[in-house]
């Protein structure tokens, strides 16, 4: 809560069930305490911006609420990640002189 009053941008990520370690993840606990909704985005400045590379796990890191809202740039975001990763790709292959 504290690392999010005032920003510009918050990036959330997906949470890796597989690094948990520690056995399974309590969700409704994951979200209670780091979950971003919309009173936790009422911190951020206003227009913050919100990004999650995907995929989401609506209602465990994300609400489906903010994931949607006019804030959100996620499907922005997840456009441009797959046309950035296939222009690399292109580049890579071309290194390599395939056609």
């Amino acid at each position: 809560d504290e690392g999010i009053a005032g920003a510009d941008a918050v990036m959330m990520l997906r949470i890796q069930h597989e690094r948990a370690g520690g056995g399974p993840v309590d969700l409704a606990a994951y979200h209670r305490e780091f979950g971003l909704t919309a009173a936790r985005l009422a911190r951020a400045a206003p227009g913050a911006i919100v990004m999650h590379p995907g995929p989401m796990n609506r209602g465990v890191e994300i609400d489906s609420d903010v994931a949607d809202g006019p804030q959100s740039v996620i499907r922005r975001q997840v456009a441009n990640g797959v046309a950035v990763r296939m222009a690399v790709l292109e580049a890579l292959a071309a290194a390599r002189g395939a056609p």
